[in-house]
Order: C-alpha cells, then structure tokens, then sequence
C-alpha cells in the first residue's frame, strides 16, 4: 500500500513538472516578444525574410526617425478615433437667423463698434472729431 501511494506521489510531481512547463511555454509565447517572434517566423516562413531583415536593419540604423514615425502613426490615430466637434454648416446658422428674427429681434453678427470709412478724417488722429465741442484741441495763438 506505501508503494502505490508514494508512486502515486510520484506520478504527481511529475504531472505538476510538465504542468509547469507547459505554462511557462505558453507564458512565453504570449510575451510581446513571443509575440513578434512569432509573426517574424510566420512570415520567414512564406518568403518575406528578406524584407524583414532589410526593415530590421533599417531600424536598427535610425531608431529616433522610426520612433518619431511611429509616434506620429499614433498620434494620427489617436485624433481620428476621437468624434470631431460639429460645426455649424450653412443651413444651421441660418436657421438660428431665422430664429432669432422670430423672437422680434435681429441676430448679432458683429459685436464690435461699427466702423465708418470717413475720407475727411484727420489721418494723424483719425478718432478726433472736429465738430465734437468734447474733444481737446491745441489752442493756438
């Protein structure tokens, strides 16, 4: 009976030996380098190795300006998931027009002064007004 028992202990530690071999295996092919390792010989294996080893040098010669374009790959991704922000088009503002002009006023297109182009102006000091008893004037003698 201790036989069949310590056999059986036997026959456990070796199951749990291969069980742990088995999970490290898998662990390591699901690495991001088991990973690309993986999709490397995937393609070796139909004829691409000699591109990808022309890329690998590539890389390995100018790291900085592949990670730039990298980052700017991602970049570039990254704003077209977002939703872009809508705009109104021509038929929205006119609408809201519309609407304003119904509520009894008009809309406000400008909300700054007015600007009038007066061809008398002084040019030297085009906000005086002469006919405004306000304004200072240098009285000359």
């Amino acid at each position: 009976m201790s036989d069949d028992i310590k056999h059986l202990e036997r026959e456990i530690e070796e199951t749990r030996a291969r069980l742990d071999l088995t999970i490290d295996r898998l662990q390591d092919k699901l690495s991001i380098s088991g990973v690309v390792d993986d999709l490397l010989g995937t393609a070796r294996a139909k004829g691409f190795d000699t591109t990808f080893d022309r890329a690998l040098a590539v890389i390995r010669r100018n790291p900085v300006p592949v990670m730039l374009v990298a980052a700017g790959i991602g970049w570039l991704l990254h704003r077209a998931s977002r939703a872009p922000a809508p705009r109104p088009n021509g038929y929205a503002r006119a609408a809201a027009m519309a609407a304003a002009m119904e509520e009894g006023g008009l809309p406000v297109l400008n909300t700054g002064r007015a600007r009038v182009y007066d061809p008398d102006a002084d040019p030297v000091h085009p906000n005086r007004d002469a006919a405004d008893p306000g304004t200072d004037f240098i009285a000359r003698a």
